[in-house]
């Protein structure tokens, strides 16, 4: 497969192009984007790698690919993934999410329920690290403040989603985040310093719009919420330890060993299953660290045969500068995302493409991160059949297109950062 080494080889993309037409094609057949698992097409996908360019031998190919995946970024992630699900596991078995929601309501007013709930799902996806998780946990709250209040039930949980999508590409234990950060190469803390000015904005008009849309809702005071406040205690641990810098590895093992405490002095955790909670954490984590190995496998093959210089090539000619190269990861991001319907995923394949526009065109790495992650959940956060609209949907039993009405934040958040390539300095 020879091919110019300026304007690279767009057949080497073949194997992305088979993974999204398997992928799609299963969804729109079935009804279900979730019909075919990202791991399946994935495999296929390396298959179909494997089968192209016969001037590289099998074991030419495995070299190629061996050096993708035992690259630093990779095998850190990896870690960072198992590490951050051993967390959610213990402090999820110990109380703290249940606790942390209803400290959050027990101190807001009724008359302002429905922006306590996104500001809620704001600090609880931030120190979860997943807007699956916080869905899970805000979903039910949302249901029970839309019969107490009178506010649409639709409004309610547009209110639950905005804040698990805040969280998602912000927390510094977000499996959204680690792909970020590890695969254009800087610091959370830069990144997270470099995503919150542009999110600020969108969060802010946010809660502000959800105050206005939902003040014919009547005040009333909320009952039965009890909660420990020691529970809460890990999740904050988590969030000002990797705030102020702490390794990201010493965080997390801190916060899931004093879940466990907390759990176990609290009589939530028994004793003899706390290797049990920890271990239900890290195989949740399973299905996207084998994902993000594969994605890594395939993209060294496609590196290896041209395909991401052919994409750098087409970029080159039609973008031009700083801002321009911005543009292209963020539009990047959105379209594979689009095509996924998983954000992590998203990040994983699109961020080695990223760190190469990056590069040329002599874009920060934060930066790169931070569109990268942002567009990637600005996606996710309005495809109707993405994890985060159809498990809201069921668990409020409305369909994604009544919640997406309600779904300011994901679509400011994309319009603040357009703003931000558009005018901020270089």
């Amino acid at each position: 497969m020879s091919w110019n080494k300026e304007k690279g080889n767009p057949r080497a993309l073949l194997p992305i192009g088979v993974f999204l037409v398997i992928f799609l094609g299963a969804g729109c057949i079935t009804g279900d984007f979730y019909s075919m698992p990202a791991i399946v097409g994935f495999l296929i996908a390396l298959f179909v790698a494997f089968m192209q360019n016969k001037e590289l031998d099998f074991s030419q190919k495995i070299t190629a690919i061996s050096a993708g995946v035992g690259e630093e970024n990779i095998v850190t992630m990896s870690l960072i993934f198992l590490s951050a699900g051993a967390f959610s596991g213990a402090v999820k078995a110990a109380g703290g999410v249940e606790s942390t929601v209803n400290l959050g309501l027990s101190i807001m007013p009724s008359s302002i329920a429905v922006v306590g709930l996104f500001l809620i799902g704001c600090f609880i996806s931030i120190s979860m690290g997943t807007s699956m998780g916080t869905i899970a946990a805000m979903a039910p709250i949302g249901v029970g403040i839309s019969e107490k209040t009178g506010v649409s039930l639709a409004i309610c949980i547009g209110a639950v989603v905005c804040g698990a999508m805040f969280g998602d590409n912000l927390s510094m234990i977000s499996d959204t985040t680690i792909a970020a950060v590890r695969t254009q190469g800087c610091e959370m803390k830069d990144k997270f310093k470099e995503n919150f000015l542009i999110v600020l904005p969108a969060a802010v008009i946010t809660a502000v719009l959800f105050f206005v849309i939902s003040g014919a809702g009547k005040a009333q005071k909320f009952t039965n919420l009890d909660y420990d406040f020691i529970k809460v205690v890990p999740y904050l641990l988590v969030l000002i330890g990797a705030l102020i810098g702490i390794n990201v590895f010493l965080v997390l093992i801190g916060g899931t060993v004093l879940s466990l405490i907390v759990g176990v002095a609290a009589g939530t955790i028994p004793l003899g299953q706390i290797f049990q909670v920890v271990g239900e954490g890290i195989t949740g984590m399973y299905d996207i660290t084998v994902i993000s190995i594969v994605v890594a496998c395939i993209v060294s093959l496609v590196k290896a045969y041209g395909g991401i210089q052919y994409i750098l090539y087409i970029i080159k000619r039609r973008i031009r500068g700083k801002r321009g190269g911005e543009l292209g990861i963020a539009v990047l991001a959105l379209l594979v995302d689009a095509c996924t319907a998983n954000n992590t995923v998203a990040i994983v394949m699109a961020g080695p493409i990223a760190k190469e526009i990056s590069g040329e065109f002599e874009i920060a790495p934060r930066r790169s991160a931070s569109l990268l992650d942002i567009f990637a959940s600005v996606g996710q956060g309005l495809i109707p059949y993405g994890a985060q609209l159809l498990s809201a949907a069921s668990l409020s039993g409305l369909t994604p297109f009544g919640i997406m009405p309600y779904l300011f934040y994901p679509i400011l958040m994309g319009i603040s950062a357009l703003l931000f390539i558009a005018f901020r300095r270089r």
